[in-house]
């Protein structure tokens, strides 16, 4: 009788064994797909992104912007992972359709008016009297970059060894933002300001050191002139002092190269006679 049902009975314990297995394999594969399901959303983060271009000095609304899901490779340094750090803020530069939002570009109502907020971490605001305001037109706004160009006075020998006062324009700064033009430092497209004439005063954002020689070489009776920068220039750029012998090398370069050195043209060999006296020997040169 078991040999009868031996082949049943083989039958049904290899189908035992095979579902079994299936249900391990099949267990396999849905834990590797909760542990590459929990991995995947480790590297995923919210970004919020405008859905329209935004303009400086502009209230954000919830209808301006919408939260998405990025691989967190792309999420942007100081970008907003939330709607409640943006809606309701205020856009201190233009946001394009599509960015996502820094915090950094978002100040709080109010804010606005502190002019210790615009500071840059690591730097100082110093007020300091421009010489060439008026040559810019006026038209230095806070959030522009300047290149700083200092008048200095150098003492030089004279003809007579002397020392001679000499001024020399040398660039001491480049890229220097701009915080404020007198008592306007607001870089909001239509907050009201009131109307003033050109200021002379200027605010920079400087680093300790930097304000320590700009006000060494004021008190040095050194005068202070702007050099405006496109907003896409940020290039720092080596500029030699500028002096007379700089002027006149940089307009008449010819007349500095060095003249070719002529070459001396040999002498013709000074005839001579030989005077035999006795076992004296001796040479004199004919005139």
């Amino acid at each position: 009788m078991i040999k009868k049902y031996l082949p049943l009975i083989i039958a049904a314990a290899l189908g035992l064994v095979a579902t079994f297995l299936v249900n391990v394999y099949i267990q396999q594969q849905t834990d590797e797909a909760r542990r590459g399901a929990v991995e995947n959303q480790k590297s995923l983060s919210t970004v919020v992104v405008a859905i329209q271009d935004i303009g400086a000095g502009v209230s954000i609304t919830e209808d301006m912007v919408k939260e998405e899901t990025v691989n967190i490779g792309l999420l942007q340094p100081r970008a907003a992972t939330a709607m409640d750090r943006v809606v309701g803020k205020i856009s201190m530069a233009p946001i394009s359709k599509g960015e996502q939002i820094l915090l950094n570009k978002l100040t709080v109502s109010g804010q606005e008016l502190n002019l210790s907020s615009k500071i840059p971490p690591g730097k100082r605001a110093i007020t300091i009297p421009v010489d060439n305001i008026s040559s810019v037109g006026g038209m230095i706004r806070p959030g522009d970059h300047v290149d700083i160009v200092g008048s200095i006075p150098i003492a030089v020998p004279g003809p007579d060894g002397k020392p001679v006062q000499q001024s020399t324009n040398m660039s001491l700064f480049q890229n220097v933002l701009v915080l404020a033009v007198g008592q306007d430092f607001t870089t909001i497209p239509g907050a009201k300001k009131e109307e003033r004439a050109v200021s002379p005063i200027i605010t920079f954002a400087l680093s300790p050191q930097e304000a320590n020689l700009i006000t060494f070489i004021q008190e040095q009776g050194g005068r202070i002139r702007l050099i405006l920068r496109s907003p896409q220039d940020t290039q720092v750029q080596p500029a030699a002092p500028a002096s007379w012998d700089m002027v006149l090398k940089t307009v008449m370069p010819q007349a500095f190269q060095e003249q070719p050195q002529r070459p001396e043209t040999a002498k013709p060999p000074q005839k001579q006679v030989e005077i035999i006296r006795g076992l004296q020997r001796e040479l004199r040169n004919l005139d």
